[in-house]
């Protein structure tokens, strides 16, 4: 198969493309701006969101599902969410069209038929979840609140890219209410740290977890905590955010609760979110200039078989053997796929699989069969393997758990050599002209500083690290003093 990509070091942004179309994770639609997400890219998203969904409910919450329009008014009531959101907003005027009496066979939008009050499609749901939860809490009893939801959601972004940033995407967003002020903020980091587990032991990305600074927040929280992931090409992406909404939604739907002593409180309120943007993170920190690089914890399909023969009774010896080897993976929840086409030749399928980013290709031909062994092929380091049948499930099962591993490491290696302390701002340009990465350098706490130096570099504060050391030192921007170092990169 036609397989032969852009090069990562010849275009990054190319490759990223031509690599997500190639191997059949995702392509654009008739739609502007939104994607088609194929089976196989919808398999990988099915996985992610499998984990995502037991690690929800271990934590104690439950999915439930809300309206994707939002009334005007009711998106209005929170000033600042909807400030934040406006740009980005699809809006329904009309609830029906009609034929164009000038335009035979065309129809056009029925002046007649606008809506009272015109509805917003939802780039969030936090107002209408929280109107919902004005009916639902009345007592201390009825805390705390823990929902989340799957949904799409729309942003009418103007440069879309593939998974990164599209019109519309899919993702889950959990929206809790407490009792305290400290029960909300636990949540707010608790679910941080659940987003970090997923992307360290399913992903296999190594994040740092942070704050995000005021002018970086979530419309209308009032901190938001993060993970941020770093691509291979030095620049930074957001794999997830948490948010303490403090009582703001609360007030702005007037959510209220009878405390142990009937008095009346508003209630603290928390949201969190990722989305299919994960599938771009994922892509971007494994995969080479063959094709993808799939973690074993996420891979649809975990080891492929391809059978090599020339005649009909070789095939039937073949899959004699293959079928007592997939009855073994199986049970051990090990997923595995025999690639018995007949219309293409064992290198085209090499190649396919191969820019797939299948973990494990086992190949088992005449040879094999004689000797008692199995080729066994690695897609992270494209290197190969003959192993005794009589060893090989417990060899693959084990090799499986070190690919993962070893992917985690080498992301964290690049990470770990990635983050660059800077004192002076010649030093942050050229570091971030030269090198990429995170550059961990003093800042004097304000906006303006901060929008100066993203004009001037297009690098923005992805987070104050939540482990940071308080330090005294002086602004690389402006001199002025500074209590610790934030990390700056170029971003998706």
């Amino acid at each position: 198969m036609s397989k032969s990509l852009t090069t990562r070091s010849e275009d990054y942004s190319k490759w990223y493309n031509e690599l997500v179309v190639k191997a059949d994770l995702a392509e654009n639609s008739g739609v502007r701006g939104c994607m088609v997400i194929k089976p196989y890219g919808y398999a990988i998203w099915e996985k992610m969101q499998a984990e995502l969904d037991r690690m929800f409910k271990e934590t104690g919450h439950q999915n439930a599902y809300f309206p994707l329009f939002v009334p005007k008014s009711m998106f209005e009531a929170e000033e600042k969410n909807a400030e934040g959101f406006a740009k980005e907003c699809a809006i329904v005027t009309h609830y029906r069209l009609k034929n164009d009496p000038d335009r035979p066979g065309k129809l056009m939008v029925d002046p007649n038929a606008k809506l009272e009050e015109e509805l917003i499609v939802r780039p969030t749901s936090e107002a209408i979840i929280w109107s919902t939860y004005k009916g639902w809490v009345q007592s201390y009893r009825d805390l705390p609140l823990l929902i989340n939801q799957w949904a799409n959601v729309v942003r009418w972004e103007m440069r879309t890219r593939l998974f990164l940033r599209t019109a519309e995407f899919l993702w889950q967003e959990g929206h809790t209410a407490h009792a305290t002020k400290a029960e909300a903020v636990e949540e707010s980091e608790k679910m941080m740290n659940v987003y970090a587990d997923f992307a360290q032991n399913f992903m296999a990305i190594p994040v740092i977890k942070g704050l995000k600074t005021e002018t970086e927040r979530f419309a209308g929280a009032e901190e938001t905590y993060c993970i941020e992931a770093l691509m291979q090409d030095g620049k930074a992406l957001q794999a997830g955010t948490s948010h303490f909404l403090g009582q703001n939604f609360a007030k702005a739907f007037d959510v209220k609760f009878a405390n142990a002593e009937g008095k009346q409180e508003h209630v603290w309120g928390t949201s969190w979110g990722v989305s299919t943007r994960l599938m771009g993170a994922l892509v971007m920190t494994h995969s080479d200039d063959q094709g993808l690089v799939l973690p074993p914890n996420l891979a649809p399909i975990q080891v492929v078989v391809v059978p090599i023969y020339n005649s009909d009774e070789q095939l039937e010896a073949i899959l004699t053997e293959v079928d007592v080897l997939m009855k073994a993976f199986k049970k051990l929840n090990i997923s595995v796929k025999f690639d018995n086409r007949t219309t293409q030749k064992p290198g085209f399928k090499f190649a396919e699989w191969e820019l797939k980013g299948v973990p494990v290709r086992i190949a088992v031909g005449p040879k094999d069969l004689e000797n008692g062994t199995f080729e066994v092929a690695r897609r992270d380091t494209l290197t190969k393997e003959v192993v005794s049948k009589d060893g090989i499930v417990t060899y693959i099962s084990d090799l499986l758990a070190q690919i993962q591993k070893e992917l985690f490491e080498k992301a964290l290696n690049y990470r770990n050599t990635h983050i660059t302390e800077v004192n002076s701002f010649e030093e942050f340009k050229e570091v971030l002209d030269t090198k990429g990465g995170f550059v961990s350098a003093h800042w004097d706490g304000t906006a303006a500083t901060e929008e100066k130096i993203k004009d001037l570099t297009k690098a923005t504060i992805r987070c104050v690290p939540l482990d940071r050391i308080e330090e005294a030192g002086s602004c690389v921007f402006t001199g002025e003093g500074s209590v610790g170092r934030v990390l700056f990169a170029k971003a998706y």
